[in-house]
């Protein structure tokens, strides 16, 4: 599943074109791409045709275009791009169309040519393989801390229609706030941590407490700040979380810059191309390889249904406790 910085890409990809633009028309090819939204194909269709989207938003893995409001009093909505294991948004004018093309939205971008004519239409394609992915209009509420809901790129904060910037879905409103959004509070993060029995690993991976993270980077944040999956949160310092969260922003940042971790073919950019972070990584996919570290060969072992990559030597296994 894409972690932040997959989502990030496709969010910052996104950005120029749906940013102001206006939705001229909406295709529903498969209505299994809609599974999350509130109503039929024809119900999405309807609401989304005409609407203004402000901009691309993104808190960890969830991505949305909040839609500014047709009339005085209206509800505040947005579209929600769920991308699931699979789901990607395309961008283009008149290109072939995708395999796997479930949804086709064309949009008229803001501004004009050089001509002085109005900017041709982009058509953002949603393509998912396996179908676990899902586009939604859903409702809005207020942030809680009210802060921006999420990263939305430079957006103009004096500007009276931001006032979604304070707002986010409610399929998103119980996902913690990730470890690169200015909002996010260190020490909440560590006071819930330390109340956990569970393992760390464990602990990174819950989008309630922290979002963002998956399989990939919460291996690789552990690794560099030399913690072990298992050891329990509830036994680590406030010194031990600190470096772990900037352990965890490192990766993220680095990750951003190469475009993200792509493996095969379904996680890319809005122009679908690969990121290349993969090239880079010091402990994920590497069991058999000498530690970049130390030396040690890389293990991996089963964890909650997937796995997890150590060094045994820069991470050693916690001790048991003792009664």
């Amino acid at each position: 599943m894409p972690e932040l910085p997959e989502v990030e890409v496709v969010r910052a990809g996104l950005e120029p074109a749906v940013s102001g633009a206006r939705v001229l028309a909406v295709h529903v090819l498969d209505e299994r791409a809609l599974t999350r939204h509130d109503g039929p194909a024809e119900d999405f269709a309807d609401r989304l045709t005409g609407r203004m989207i402000a901009a691309a938003v993104r808190r960890g893995k969830f991505l949305w275009m909040p839609l500014l409001p047709e009339h005085e009093g209206d509800r505040p909505e947005a579209l929600v791009a769920h991308l699931g294991m699979s789901g990607q948004i395309l961008l283009g004018r008149g290109r072939e169309a995708a395999r796997h093309r479930r949804i086709l939205i064309d949009v008229q971008p803001t501004g004009t040519d050089r001509g002085g004519s109005t900017e041709p239409a982009v058509e953002l394609e949603f393509v998912d393989q396996r179908t676990f992915g899902s586009m939604a209009i859903d409702s809005m509420v207020p942030t809680v801390d009210g802060a921006p809901a999420g990263f939305a790129g430079h957006i103009d904060e004096s500007d009276p229609d931001a006032v979604w910037r304070r707002s986010v879905p409610q399929q998103v409103s119980h996902i913690a706030r990730d470890p690169l959004d200015p909002a996010f509070d260190d020490d909440r993060f560590a006071a819930i941590a330390r109340k956990r029995s569970s393992g760390i690993k464990r602990v990174l991976l819950d989008q309630g407490v922290v979002s963002g993270i998956g399989n990939i980077y919460a291996d690789e944040s552990l690794w560099a700040a030399k913690l072990h999956y298992d050891r329990p949160a509830e036994r680590l310092t406030r010194a031990d979380l600190r470096l772990l969260l900037a352990e965890v922003r490192s990766v993220l940042r680095r990750a951003l810059e190469d475009g993200g971790t792509s493996f095969d073919a379904q996680y890319v950019n809005v122009n679908g191309q690969s990121g290349y972070f993969s090239q880079r990584l010091n402990v994920y996919g590497q069991q058999g390889e000498p530690c970049p570290r130390c030396g040690a060969t890389i293990v991996r072992e089963a964890f909650m249904n997937r796995s997890s990559h150590i060094c045994p030597v820069c991470q050693p296994r916690p001790r048991a406790r003792t009664r």
